[in-house]
């Protein structure tokens, strides 16, 4: 479905489609498949959006929901120049969506059905652009599965690789039977289309697809029916006719052997070497018909803001006014004599409700002279007298003046008063005092608290229990809470690092580190190597907090140490004992764990 209509205008919604997901507000139709139907929304901040709903019939099953999940948060770690990054998502609702960076281009299927194949320059930086995004996606645990032309944007900067993380979710789950298509025959690998394990070598396969796609704007293997297309990338040969000459190693990407085919990172050198110029990325790297599209989408895109931002939104309410909680203001402060102190600074009564002094008794004629003087208050509380004795907590002045006669009304009454502003002015400050006294005690446990101090969060030295001589094939993890700790297998997931609760993994497949290495990792991502001076035992675990997710296999030796760290609250000292020897048919890594239980609180991060 081409989004932008000749008119150069998006596609309008249609009648079932929804008005708003979540906060976003859908603006035109960009597209539907097999998964969901594709929206333009924008952020607020106006930057625009593609937002996919999920279809209702995957949305029910609780398999696909829970893929979908894990794909979806390991896909936010995908930070690379040729992906369109994950904005926002919401896994849990009744409709699952997913939010991408809009791209204004189209995508490379479009292209080459409305303008024809591309030069062979533009195949060249097609290719780089997309094994790059390959290898930034491989990095973080996933295989695309579903790597095909309408699956690649053409961007006036470079391609951009979309729906990574989808696919895998709804594979395996109940609805492959029902019609769903995961994965587009004419692109599979011949692994993928057998049924077996799919690797990051069957997404090489694909690009190579994709590169004939391009090149040619024919597949490798023909049209007709899915089954036969799948039977010739299962049993025959690519057809490369017609592909130029500096093309010509895409031949590796499609050998029928995943061993046989080049990483991406070797397809991006491959690229280099078959350009007679550098391959740089720019504004002109696409046939002028196509960059004229690709303006047209970022136009149509900028119009159809203009005109949302235009259109009024619904009035809100008013939020209701906070009423004032005393104190609230200051007076202002006199002419002359000193400031008032702020009310914060006075001491706050926190031994329960205080009595206000009995009022004042009314003033006899003959015994003033003048009229009874009234001070200034100072906030609306319902007993102004006593924050403004609280405030002033020298002895308060006489609220009357004597009247020359000898009556000594007044003056008993301003003793009084002055009396019982004291009681309360000290009653508050053994209140403020013992209050400091029970937050030190707080900050104290909180900190791990002095010898002496008996904190309720502290908890006690666990019992350590020791599991030596554990082996951990790769693609296994194990789990602290198990007795004994027994490797479980990740099939489920693209990555033992994935897995519910991998407390320790050990993974040499596509999660590895910068150099290349397998690596020991844990999903809690609290991993802490400890150096050869350190030794390792509870203590040393419980003070270290230099994590990391995993720790390469370059990096250690026998009898290099790590603590780890679990969301449950476990800690284990992993002591690395080697890995599997030369000419061993497997794959594993032997350590000695010793597990402390419950020794810390459980944490909620992850």
């Amino acid at each position: 479905m081409r989004e932008v209509q000749r008119s150069g205008k998006f596609r309008p919604l249609e009648a079932g489609d929804p008005k708003v997901v979540a906060s976003y507000r859908l603006a035109a139709r960009l597209g539907s498949g097999g998964m969901g139907t594709v929206y333009l929304s924008y952020t607020p901040g106006g930057h625009p959006i593609a937002l996919k709903t999920i279809r209702p019939e995957l949305s029910e099953d609780p398999e696909f929901r829970r893929r979908f999940r894990q794909e979806v948060q390991a896909a936010q770690r995908v930070q690379g120049l040729y992906t369109a990054p994950v904005i926002d998502y919401d896994t849990e609702g009744t409709q699952p969506w997913l939010a991408t960076a809009y791209v204004p281009g189209p995508s490379l299927h479009s292209a080459v059905a409305e303008h024809g194949s591309l030069p062979v320059s533009s195949v060249l930086l097609l290719l780089a652009g997309v094994a790059e995004a390959l290898k930034v996606i491989h990095a973080a645990g996933i295989v695309h599965r579903d790597l095909k032309p309408s699956n690649v944007l053409l961007a006036a900067d470079g391609p951009r690789v979309i729906d990574f993380g989808i696919a895998r979710a709804a594979d395996a789950t109940a609805l492959t039977g029902t019609g769903v298509s995961i994965g587009t025959p004419a692109f599979m690998s011949p692994e993928q289309a057998a049924g077996k394990p799919v690797t990051p070598a069957s997404d090489v396969f694909a690009l190579g697809q994709v590169a004939v796609y391009a090149a040619r704007g024919t597949g490798a293997y023909g049209d007709g029916p899915s089954h036969a297309v799948l039977y010739r990338i299962v049993h025959e040969q690519p057809d490369l006719s017609g592909i130029p000459e500096e093309l010509g190693f895409i031949a590796r990407c499609l050998a029928k052997n995943p061993d046989d085919r080049p990483s991406p990172a070797e397809v991006i050198s491959l690229c280099q070497d078959a350009s007679p110029t550098q391959l740089r990325q720019s504004g002109s790297w696409l046939p002028d018909p196509i960059g004229a599209d690709i303006t047209q989408r970022t136009s149509a895109s900028a119009e159809l803001l203009a005109a949302r931002n235009k259109t009024p939104e619904a009035p809100t309410a008013a939020p209701p006014p906070v009423p004032p909680t005393a104190p609230v203001t200051q007076p202002d402060a006199p002419a002359a004599g000193p400031a008032t102190p702020p009310v914060h600074a006075a001491p706050t009564v926190h031994a329960g409700p205080v009595t206000p002094p009995p009022p004042m008794p009314a003033p006899q004629p003959p015994v003033y002279t003048q009229p009874p003087y009234t001070q200034q208050p100072v906030h609306q509380a319902p007993y102004p007298q006593q924050h403004g004795w609280h405030q002033q907590p020298q002895p308060h002045p006489r609220p009357y003046p004597l009247s020359p006669s000898k009556n000594n009304v007044g003056k008993w009454i301003g003793v009084g008063v002055a009396v019982v502003a004291s009681l309360i002015w000290v009653g508050g400050c053994a209140s403020v005092l013992k209050d400091l006294g029970d937050s030190s005690d707080d900050a104290s446990s909180s900190s791990g608290g002095s010898s002496g101090s008996s904190s309720p969060k502290a908890l006690p030295d666990p019992k350590p229990v020791s599991y030596p001589g554990v082996n951990i094939p790769k693609g296994y993890y194990v789990r602290f809470a198990d007795s004994p700790l027994k490797p479980l297998s990740a099939e489920d997931v693209s990555n033992a690092a994935f897995a519910d609760n991998s407390d320790l993994y050990y993974d040499r497949t596509w999660y590895v580190s910068d150099d290349g290495s397998p690596v020991l990792g844990s999903s809690s991502e609290k991993a802490v190597l400890l150096n050869n001076a350190q030794k390792g035992s509870l203590t040393t675990c419980r003070n270290e907090t230099r994590y990391t997710k995993d720790v390469s296999l370059a990096q250690i030796s026998k009898g290099s140490q790590l603590c780890v760290h679990t969301a449950s609250g476990h800690i284990a000292l992993v002591t690395y004992q080697g890995s599997a020897p030369s000419g061993d048919p497997s794959d594993y890594v032997s350590v000695d764990i010793t597990v402390w239980r419950n020794a810390e609180e459980p944490s909620t991060e992850n």
